[in-house]
């Protein structure tokens, strides 16, 4: 027999290429995404040190205590607007009765401090516990309904909650008049107007912990199931999971984060008002959603914020002598700021129908018109 030997075939070289150069950059867009949230947070951080006056936009310089607490409450109130995102926007549950979760924050840490005498971390965490309690058993009853029937049934036990608060149940909210805030019973570090700089601390964490929850909650299976909710409740049945756990689930936890906001609202303005029950104030929640951008991640802490500067800036603005100079026909629904508010909202939603989170891909076409980029020169 002849032995028969095979030689380990090579496959030839491939031919040299020319140098591509260096290899572009991909990834910075996934970068800024990543770390945009952190540099944002950092820059709103360290505003109160900084001496800058924009006039127009704010009547002193932006670590004024005046601007200071204006900007804090905007940020209260983006991370309300977040987080009854994630009932409207993210399940597609319309709540009219919001506002009375953030009412049991406000007096209830104002009860608990003025009345009771507690310490305030004390009154925090049983408004919170209380919070949660509240909208956990009235949402065990509104979800029983649904559509307009839910949104009713959540407008009647807000308007309850008001009638309570403005008859002065038990001798405990002060009535029409409202409750002052007793600061004695508050930390130092809380009390005072150089001190509006603590506070203003403290309303950013609360919306840094808001948008991290609803972003950690959204990202999970749970968050699935409340987009599924949302688009066809019937196929999360068919799958086998309870709609109405889910449902709950998502009522309670924007009921305890509104609670939370309660608190730090009830320090910044040193009490509380029956203003915080009124229906108005859920449907401006509403506004807020809708103007930044329903199920989005940051256009309802936009729409909230953007939502409340208005509202301050036009109340001041209306009754300044510009509008009183004015003809009659212009200065009257000027010195309105309802009035202003409603017309940008049209306008808003008709230009823009997905909100201010949707201005990136209406503008789409025209950065495909008008590259940034510049082309390649010629060797």
């Amino acid at each position: 027999m002849t032995e028969v030997r095979t030689a380990a075939v090579t496959p030839p070289a491939a031919p040299p290429t020319a140098d591509p150069g260096p290899v572009p950059r991909r990834g910075w867009r996934s970068a800024l995404r990543t770390w945009s949230p952190l540099l944002v947070l950092l820059v709103f951080a360290v505003l109160p040190y900084s001496t800058i006056s924009v006039p127009g936009i704010f009547d002193g310089p932006v670590n004024a205590p005046g601007t200071l607490q204006l900007l804090a409450i905007c940020l209260v109130f983006g991370g309300l607007a977040a987080g009854y995102d994630l009932l409207f926007g993210r399940t597609g549950m319309l709540s009219f009765g919001h506002a009375l979760y953030f009412a049991a924050g406000v007096y209830g840490t104002d009860i608990l401090v003025t009345r009771a005498g507690l310490p305030l971390w004390q009154a925090a965490l049983l408004t919170l516990t209380g919070g949660a309690t509240l909208a956990a058993l009235l949402g065990a009853i509104a979800l029983r309904t649904a559509g307009i029937a839910f949104a009713m049934v959540t407008l009647a036990f807000a308007q309850v909650g008001a009638i309570l608060v403005a008859r002065d149940f038990g001798g405990l909210t002060g009535g029409e008049e409202g409750l002052p805030l007793d600061v004695s019973g508050l930390p130092a570090m809380l009390v005072g107007v150089t001190n509006t700089v603590n506070l203003y601390w403290l309303a950013l964490a609360y919306l840094a912990v808001v948008v991290f929850v609803v972003h950690r909650v959204t990202g999970s299976p749970t968050g699935r199931v409340f987009a599924g909710l949302r688009d066809d409740e019937r196929r999360i049945g068919v799958l086998g999971l309870d709609p109405y756990r889910f449902k709950l689930v998502a009522f309670t936890l924007a009921g305890t984060l509104a609670t939370g906001g309660g608190v730090i609202y009830c320090l910044l303005v040193g009490g509380a008002s029956p203003h915080v029950t009124s229906s108005e104030l859920t449907l401006s929640l509403l506004v807020m959603v809708v103007l930044g951008g329903p199920g989005t991640r940051w256009g309802p802490v936009l729409g909230g914020m953007l939502y409340m500067y208005l509202d301050h800036r036009l109340t001041a603005f209306g009754a300044s002598s510009a509008v009183d100079s004015l003809p009659g026909v212009l200065s009257a629904p000027l010195s309105q700021p309802l009035f202003v508010l409603g017309t940008v909202f049209i306008l808003a939603v008709y230009f823009f129908p997905g909100g201010l989170a949707g201005l990136a891909t209406r503008l789409g076409p025209l950065r495909a018109v008008l590259p940034l980029r510049r082309p390649n020169s010629a060797p």
